[in-house]
């Protein structure tokens, strides 16, 4: 009984083992890809961030710090407003397109 619970772990920790590693070619894997999209981030936006650009971010930033709760959270309530309605519209948009394309598949 002992010899099968040695297997077992042992068994278990190779399991253990095998994932680690592979988890983390994963995380190596997607730590790339982060590198590689900040990256191509910051030369498409190069010469573009001017000081002046900057400022106006940080006051941005500085009036949502000075907000209330009650005035963030309709401030982000708006956004996920303009969001949902984007979103919808699109969607709508791709089901036009969907029945065109499947109208004109009849046609023929």
């Amino acid at each position: 009984m002992a010899e099968k619970k040695e297997n077992f772990m042992k068994r278990a920790f190779k399991d253990m083992a095998k994932s680690a590693k592979a988890q983390a070619k994963v995380d190596k894997a997607n730590l790339q890809a982060v590198k590689a999209e900040s990256k191509a981030n910051f030369e498409e936006n190069r010469g573009k961030n001017t000081l002046k650009r900057a400022k106006e971010n940080f006051r941005k930033s500085m009036e949502d710090a000075k907000m209330s709760p009650a005035e963030r959270q309709a401030k982000m309530q708006e956004e996920r407003d303009v969001a949902l309605a984007d979103a919808q519209k699109r969607e709508a948009e791709a089901k036009e397109r969907i029945a065109k394309a499947k109208a004109y598949r009849k046609d023929k």
